[in-house]
């Protein structure tokens, strides 16, 4: 209990402290225009109130990423703990409040422009192919889950509900974003935030009568829980695994859509930094639920693996022991609805970087058209893969998009004369963890599987010669 609720405690004294921090080192000033008032179209630069533009923003950057991200982190044990905690304050949230507020100093733009304004135009190019694709695979990722789940509990046809979802993708990125996104997806938003304080109150309660024990962040815990350590290196594989939560590059994408509807630089702190927050507590509740409700770590792994139960399958054991009726409600709304309110924004987000990557006007329906048809099109042939091959070509290239918009951050901070140690040590620490992954991850997951010194030094001297070539690019 100790360990959950100092991280609880740290997470929102994160917001307050360092979150206010990080506001002032950027400079945020009220008397900049937003791209939402000197570029009001009424369709994607659109002013919203700052709760609306919060739950929104919180509820994109979330769906379940902060409740199956840390439900398979927590295999790892209290390790978890350290990293969304720590990682979510002076990475994830600083990471998000960047994306955002760099998006408002430049009119809006989508991720891959501003990464190129300040890396340079090969960087570009190559995140614009490389964010579209993230893009469409998240999309694609969040139509077959759902999808498979509406096809079991109404003994319908998995490819019916393929098209319906798809349908409403095709509305919600086409439609003006205070018609459906702005009007439904807070409540959505209060939906997912009321689920994880309801398993947070019955896991306090529960505790408190003795029902359970909580595993505690201690010497003799912090070790690799995971049924199959050689298989799940603790690092960097957790930090990969636990993303939303932590750190994640998919928020970046995300960032842009608010930007253009955020009234005043100074409420990007609630927006940005302060929508990464409440998905590192939501990731916290569900990492401690996950790890204790079967008995521990060893009892979860035992659940997971020897069982094959997944993540979807646990969250809904925990809501129906702790919340009964009411909880399977909420899993419904948690596991079909969230990922769906995911899915469509992320085809949203690629509209809007394929138009910025060509200019092309979105003011009329036929113009966003043009973009969203072939968008659509690319996804529908990948809901033909299998939902796990599309799921780990998610979990490395959301992080390795992680590094390049700190790297792209820092370099931001270079060119206004500030400190861009706040944002190149985050930088390093991504970059390890990236290439390192590479180096030792097993091949199924993506890793070349070799010996693990190997690959943390050749991880190590991959983030040094990335250091090298920023300070040295900086110093032309």
């Amino acid at each position: 209990m100790i360990t959950f609720l100092l991280s609880i405690t740290f997470l929102v004294i994160g917001f307050f402290v360092y979150g206010n921090f990080v506001q002032r080192f950027f400079g945020a000033n009220n008397e900049n225009v937003t791209p939402a008032i000197s570029k009001n179209d009424g369709v994607d630069y659109s002013p919203l109130p700052t709760w609306k533009i919060f739950t929104i923003q919180f509820l994109n950057i979330a769906g379940l990423g902060p409740v199956f991200g840390a439900i398979l982190g927590a295999k790892y044990g209290p390790w978890a703990y350290v990293w969304i905690v720590l990682g979510c304050i002076f990475m994830g949230a600083t990471h998000d409040y960047f994306s955002g507020m760099l998006s408002i100093r430049n009119g809006g733009a989508s991720i891959p422009e501003i990464v190129g304004k300040y890396l340079g135009n090969g960087f570009r190019q190559v995140l614009r192919i490389f964010t579209l694709l993230l893009l469409i695979f998240v999309g694609v990722a969040f139509v077959s889950g759902p999808a498979e789940l509406l096809a079991f509990h109404t003994k319908g046809s998995f490819l019916i509900w393929v098209y319906v979802i798809f349908a409403y993708y095709l509305l919600a990125t086409l439609l003006p974003i205070n018609k459906i996104i702005g009007r439904i997806y807070p409540f959505f938003a209060i939906a997912l935030i009321i689920m994880a304080f309801g398993i947070a109150g019955a896991m306090v309660v529960n505790n408190f009568f003795g029902d359970f024990e909580m595993m505690e962040l201690n010497l003799s815990s912090l070790k690799n829980f995971h049924h199959s350590p050689a298989e799940n290196i603790l690092f960097p594989m957790m930090f990969i695994v636990i993303s939303c939560g932590a750190i994640s590059g998919f928020h970046s994408t995300q960032a842009p859509m608010m930007a253009r509807c955020l009234k005043k630089e100074s409420y990007g702190r609630y927006t940005f930094y302060g929508a990464m927050i409440a998905e590192g507590i939501v990731a916290v509740i569900w990492a401690t639920a996950a790890m204790n409700f079967f008995g521990g770590a060893d009892e979860l792994n035992s659940t997971m693996i020897i069982k094959g139960h997944g993540p979807a399958w646990v969250v809904n054991a925990i809501s129906e022991s702790w919340l009964g009726k009411l909880g399977a409600i909420f899993v419904v709304v948690g596991v079909i609805v969230l990922p769906i309110s995911t899915g469509d924004t992320a085809f949203r987000s690629a509209r809007l970087t394929l138009a910025d990557m060509f200019s092309f006007n979105q003011q009329t329906i036929k113009q966003r058209l043009i973009i969203s048809i072939p968008l659509f099109i690319v996804g529908y042939i990948l809901t033909q893969f299998k939902f796990e091959t599309i799921w780990k070509f998610l979990g490395l290239s959301n992080q390795i998009l992680a590094v390049v918009i700190l790297w792209t951050a820092a370099r931001y901070l270079i060119q206004q004369k500030k400190n861009h140690w706040i944002l190149t040590v985050p930088a390093l620490f991504m970059t390890f963890v990236c290439a390192s992954y590479i180096f030792v991850a097993p091949v199924i997951n993506g890793g070349l599987e070799l010996k693990v010194d190997i690959g943390y030094g050749l991880g190590a001297l991959i983030t040094v010669i990335s250091l090298f070539f920023f300070l040295k690019g900086s110093n032309r």
